[in-house]
């Protein structure tokens, strides 16, 4: 697999307080917002982000961290793995409190609803950003979160990267709003344990939908060397060990993350 040329993304640069990123958007139809997974925007992430939009959604795709579109090898992942877990925007470590960048996040979020109409929102996040997801849940345009391999904090196989107070917040606005949280993962993965899914379902109880994958269903061969070296177990549900085919079972969980886009998105598009 080579970079991605990404031709048929429009890049903007959006800002909210003061903060400007770059994000890539492509398609028609009720918006969902999709996080690229360390080290950043790659090919595996843009053919989900392409799946999405086909399936007739409109993709935000926000670039915040990586070069866009290139292959994800060693040591250029380890580079960008480890300016992100120092970064201010992102908190790897600890628990308890929701990354900064979320606030930036759930304002995209509030655009994409604004410029797309419908009922609300989607937001998938992936590894080091799958806890966003749930975060984002604090701004009311957010109707589906997904939550793939949700790795953060890195040190506390059941942290939850998400203040006490926020988090209840959440669990008030699910059960008010009838509104539930899917999440992904695969049973061997060193980097989203089976504890997080478990502090997960106690702290958002039915409303938490969690689906857990076999390893034996993760893609073995062709795998880039951040994700053969640096990950080096199954992880990556919806990208880099995805089995885009028919009777695999991270097809079926592709299939069923745009089977929860459309329940809770579907309505009429907004028209300029």
């Amino acid at each position: 697999m080579t970079d991605d040329p990404m031709h048929d993304f429009q890049a903007q640069t959006l800002s909210f307080d003061d903060q400007s990123k770059r994000v890539w958007i492509a398609g028609q139809g009720p918006g969902v917002i999709v996080m690229p997974e360390m080290p950043g925007i790659s090919p595996a992430v843009l053919h989900f982000a392409r799946r999405v939009r086909d399936a007739g959604f409109r993709v935000y795709l926000p670039s915040l961290f990586g070069r866009d579109g290139a292959r994800p090898d060693a040591e250029s992942g380890m580079v960008e793995l480890q300016r992100a877990c120092i970064s201010a925007e992102f908190r790897a470590l600890g628990g308890g409190r929701s990354s900064p960048i979320t606030a930036w996040l759930r304002a995209l979020a509030r655009r994409a609803h604004g410029e797309c109409g419908g009922p609300g929102v989607g937001a998938v996040g992936m590894c080091f950003t799958g806890n966003f997801a749930l975060s984002m849940m604090l701004e009311p345009a957010l109707l589906a979160p997904v939550l793939c391999q949700p790795s953060l904090p890195f040190d506390n196989p059941q942290g939850l990267e998400i203040s006490t107070a926020e988090l209840q917040q959440v669990r008030d606005r699910l059960e008010r709003e009838h509104l539930t949280v899917r999440a992904y993962r695969f049973a061997g993965d060193r980097h989203c344990r089976a504890e997080r899914f478990a502090a997960y379902a106690q702290a958002l109880g039915p409303r938490f939908e969690p689906t857990v994958l076999p390893d034996s269903a993760a893609r073995r061969t062709g795998l880039d060397s951040f994700f053969g070296q640096v990950v080096g177990c199954p992880h990556s549900v919806l990208t880099a060990h995805l089995i885009d085919a028919e009777g695999e079972p991270t097809r079926a969980a592709l299939d069923s993350v745009l089977s929860f886009l459309r329940g809770r998105l579907a309505g009429t598009p907004h028209q300029a």
